[in-house]
């Protein structure tokens, strides 16, 4: 009973926490799905990434947030509908997937299964239509067992991944954005991509939470493979 109650507490703590989050109000007022769009936003603004043109891949895109914010940057000024993405007419390439469902979004194609099977590469590259993309985003995390190895095992994997995927599909000169969780396993994937890109940059966004261990690694230019 009295486990019971404290975790009444700590879910009404959280509520009360999420409620009056102004990140959290500002999506409400935007039209986002969620709060994340402005840790993209962020990070976009910070190291210009994204432009009107592009092909952008957004890897565990549910519920869509981040494909919200690439919407609206690469649609012309003046169309952002009241969903929180850009309507009419789209200047660029978004390809999101997920595990989970997304509501759809106008123009954004969605793929819905697992990153890690082969039949959703597949998908993938059938859907770059031999292009290669400009930017690659992942909002992917696993879900956590509480087991802080086997945890940062599967995150370290999950990021392996997005890492061969754009040694294969991403433009030279092109950037990868991934997030990470300091703590096990982030020392190896900071060494992963010093050897896979030119510029490497750790980033915590002032809307990821101070008491949060993610922060973000952008990787831009891709090194030469051995």
């Amino acid at each position: 009973m009295k486990i019971e109650k404290k975790s009444s507490k700590v879910n009404k703590a959280w509520l009360h926490e999420h409620i009056n989050d102004p990140y959290v109000k500002l999506a409400n007022k935007e039209g986002y799905r969620a709060r994340a769009a402005y840790k993209l936003k962020e990070i976009d603004e910070t190291m210009r990434l994204i432009r009107p043109g592009h092909v952008v891949v957004d890897l565990g895109s549910s519920p869509g947030a981040w494909s919200q914010y690439l919407r609206r940057k690469m649609a012309p000024k003046g169309t952002a509908g009241t969903g929180g993405a850009a309507v009419g007419e789209l200047n660029g390439t978004i390809i999101a997937i997920d595990l989970l469902p997304m509501e759809p979004i106008e123009g954004v194609l969605f793929f819905q299964g697992d990153f890690r099977e082969a039949e959703m590469l597949e998908k993938l590259e059938q859907a770059l239509q031999g292009r290669q993309a400009d930017v690659v985003v992942s909002d992917m995390a696993p879900n956590l067992s509480g087991l802080g190895t086997v945890d940062a095992a599967r995150i370290v994997h999950l990021i392996e991944l997005a890492v061969e995927f754009c040694q294969s599909h991403l433009k030279p000169e092109g950037a990868l954005v991934v997030k990470v969780f300091h703590g096990g396993g982030y020392n190896e994937l900071v060494q992963l991509f010093k050897k896979t890109f030119a510029t490497v940059k750790p980033l915590k966004p002032k809307a990821s939470r101070d008491k949060s261990s993610e922060t973000f690694l952008i990787g831009i230019g891709l090194k030469p493979q051995s």
